[in-house]
């Protein structure tokens, strides 16, 4: 069975421990990104992200964009959605299907 992590400012993460998943409050940029280095060299599937401290750590990030594991993937903050997952959403279907089909109004 793979491991799911959840990396994120405590109020954000906590909850995902009543689903099972492993939970990683941390409070700093530098924190985070060793944290997601830790959860990838363990043998982590899937690495959920707050949005707040994925936006600090882009390049980490995309140290592992083509690696089958793990797949990380950023979430709403307590504070609140910056886009930046519908914005990796976007481009990935930008890429796959060659136009903007999700947003173009």
């Amino acid at each position: 069975m793979h491991k799911v992590g959840v990396i994120g400012e405590r109020d954000s993460v906590l909850g995902f421990k009543a689903v099972g998943f492993d939970v990683y409050p941390v409070i700093s940029r530098e924190e985070a990104s060793s944290r997601l280095r830790e959860l990838a060299e363990n043998g982590y599937a899937v690495i959920y992200i707050t949005e707040q401290f994925a936006a600090m750590i882009p390049e980490d990030i995309e140290r592992y964009r083509f690696s089958r594991f793990p797949a990380i993937i950023p979430i709403p903050g307590s504070q609140g959605s910056l886009g930046i997952g519908m914005s990796s959403v976007k481009k990935s279907v930008e890429k796959a299907v060659g136009a903007d089909i999700l947003f173009n109004e």
